[in-house]
This record gives C-alpha cells, sequence and structure tokens, in this order.
C-alpha cells in the first residue's frame, strides 16, 4: 500500500516544485561554497610590470634588441640577477633584525 501512495505523489506536480527547489538551493550553497574557498589568482597591475621591466632592464636586459639570437639566455641572465638582489636584500634585512642593536640616523 505505501508504494501506491507513493507513486500517487510522485506524480504531483507540486512535489515535482518541490524536488526541484530542493534541487537549486543545494545547488546555489555549492556554487557559494566554491566562490567562497577558492583564492583568485594575484592579478598583475601594469605598474607591477613596468616595476619589472625596469628591473629587468637594470640588470642588462634591453628589449630593444629584439629577436637577436640570444633572447632567452640574456632575458634569463637579467631575471637571475633580480633574484639574486632580491634575495640579499630580503637577507640583510633579515640579519639586520637579528643583530639587536639600532641604528641612529640624524
Amino acid at each position: 500500500m505505501k508504494t501506491e501512495s507513493m507513486k500517487q505523489y510522485a506524480g504531483s506536480p507540486l512535489l515535482r516544485f518541490v524536488i526541484a527547489g530542493v534541487m537549486l538551493t543545494a545547488y546555489g550553497a555549492s556554487v557559494d561554497a566554491q566562490t567562497v574557498s577558492g583564492s583568485e589568482p594575484h592579478q598583475v597591475t601594469r605598474a607591477e610590470v613596468m616595476h619589472e621591466l625596469e628591473e629587468l632592464e637594470a640588470a642588462g636586459y634591453n628589449p630593444s634588441m629584439g629577436d637577436d639570437g640570444s633572447y632567452p639566455a640574456d632575458i634569463q641572465a637579467a631575471e637571475a640577477k633580480v633574484a639574486a638582489r632580491h634575495r640579499a636584500e630580503s637577507a640583510a634585512v633579515m640579519s639586520g633584525g637579528q643583530g639587536g642593536q639600532m641604528v641612529r640616523t640624524h
């Protein structure tokens, strides 16, 4: 008898509407959970790109040379120089705070 009563309600438009509503609510909650938990990658600004290009040029890279056959090597060398300078600056900041001495400037 229970199966006959369930069949009676299964064809009901109201029941289909309720089921569709529950499914849409669950889908909406799932989408919200995905957007909240996923962090978007950092969008690089024009100023950051220009700063990086200035650093590469200061390290010896010349973008106006075009494709002179040494393109990958010359930009990679400049990137290595910039990375080494950043590591040295970071190490200097880290070691400066550990010495316990404060430098006064007047």
